[in-house]
């Protein structure tokens, strides 16, 4: 995500480097180009604005010190800025004080996602000790009932038998009494949606809202959509006093608008980002982090986090420090893929996102099969030690694994650009060393 405008950000950045001062002609400079970059990205112009005279009235004048790039310190403002134009720190669901079950609605417009979004938080919170109840309150589409349905049967979680019969607001006030009886701490109620906003939804929410006297109301918007989802965010929350918004499609190719100008238009947070189809595909919106992303300057918390979840820590801390043996990858292979793509994965690491071999390195994930038959072919000796397989070494491999010798080559040449790479971000000053520098 927001590949175009960090590729921005480094350019302009690096510019600036070995300057042993911020004048008023190399800000204004550097300020423009920034300005042009947030504006393609789809950042609100009155945003943008205010974001560019904060960055200048704190950068305007500053000494360098002894060890800080002129380049580092404007990043840092930048960063500094970009983070609280976000909301500055996470912001949490309001379930940990009064009465359970706690009932939140998902609201927007009619393909936002909020049926996939209502699985995806109900996997998120069981896997934080939370009891969720999924409630289908769209009965305007009926493939939303059987939808959410089987989504709570896929992961175990209760879900209100509504039918199309029944009006979202008897739904709703009858879930409230079922979600109790079953045990549940949290409800999820999936309402509906249109193409565009009308009255008589909004009269709909707003009687939900009531009726279940809801601790939360989210915003499942389109991050696609760029300013448009700023907009029907603003719309939203006139109407309903939103509490929270949630992105989806951002592991697309959305520019980053909608994220960067949401907070500050409607003064409502982002408190969930989706990242993919699959229901493990939510994350927490940290704005420090997405910051950090959208300079280029990675995020190895949200990495460690990810990889701690699904791999044993100390082989995970091998992977970020030391790049990862044929061995290790046979290991953790269906790890890795639940981790994410090789790019995303790298381009979290400081550094190595902005390489151009990054995804040369990357092995094809159609392609996992092969590669996982071809490192079964190899010996204990060969997978740690890549290089010493020669021609014949290959041929042999080759025939066991039923592929070709060019499919191992590629297979080999994959994991030696890898950690070809790893070395290189070390050469850069490593991921912590470029943190302290970048974030201290």
């Amino acid at each position: 995500m927001f590949e175009k405008i960090t590729e921005k950000f480094s350019d302009v950045f690096s510019r600036l480097s070995g300057r042993v001062k911020i004048t008023e002609s190399d800000l204004k400079e550097t300020l423009k180009e920034v300005r042009l970059a947030l504006l393609e990205a789809d950042v609100n112009y009155k945003v943008v604005k205010d974001f560019l005279n904060s960055v200048s009235q704190k950068a305007l004048g500053r000494e360098v010190s002894k060890n800080v790039a002129t380049g580092q310190q404007i990043i840092k403002i930048v960063y500094d800025e970009l983070t609280e134009l976000m909301g500055g720190a996470e912001e949490g669901l309001n379930i940990s004080s009064g009465r359970p079950p706690f009932p939140i609605m998902l609201v927007g417009l009619q393909g936002s996602g909020k049926t996939t979004t209502a699985g995806k938080l109900a996997l998120h919170l069981r896997n934080k000790g939370r009891k969720p109840y999924l409630v289908p309150a769209d009965v305007a589409r009926p493939a939303a009932i059987l939808q959410l349905t089987k989504l709570g049967n896929d992961l175990g979680v209760p879900v209100f038998p509504s039918t199309t019969d029944m009006t979202p607001v008897s739904i709703a006030s009858q879930a409230l009494a079922a979600a109790g009886q079953a045990g549940a701490d949290v409800i999820l109620i999936d309402t509906a949606g249109r193409l565009s906003i009308d009255q008589a939804l909004m009269e709909e929410l707003g009687e939900i809202k009531k009726v279940t006297r809801s601790v939360e109301v989210l915003l499942v918007a389109d991050a696609m959509t760029g300013q448009e989802a700023v907009n029907i965010a603003n719309d939203f929350n006139k109407r309903l006093e939103l509490t929270g918004v949630v992105l989806t499609k951002m592991e697309g190719d959305a520019r980053g608008g909608a994220a960067m100008s949401i907070r500050e238009v409607t003064d409502t947070p982002i408190k969930f980002i989706g990242v993919g189809e699959k229901l493990e595909a939510l994350e927490t919106f940290h704005p420090d982090r997405m910051a950090s992303l959208i300079l280029g300057m990675g995020d190895v918390l949200s990495l460690m986090e990810k990889a701690q979840d699904v791999m044993d820590p100390e082989d995970a801390n091998r992977l970020l420090q030391n790049g990862f043996t044929l061995d290790d990858f046979r290991k953790h292979i269906k790890a890795i893929q639940k981790i994410g793509t090789m790019e995303s994965i790298l381009g979290m690491i400081p550094g190595l996102g902005k390489l151009k071999k990054l995804k040369e390195a990357q092995p094809d994930p159609n392609e996992l099969v092969k590669v996982t038959a071809i490192i079964d072919s190899m010996t204990l000796e060969e997978r740690n030690k890549p290089a010493i397989i020669d021609s014949g070494r290959r041929r042999r491999i080759a025939q066991g694994s039923g592929t070709a010798v060019t499919d191992v080559n590629k297979v080999l040449k994959g994991f030696s650009e890898f950690n070809k790479l790893i070395k290189q971000s070390k050469r850069m000053g490593g991921i912590e060393a470029l943190a302290r520098r970048f974030l201290s």
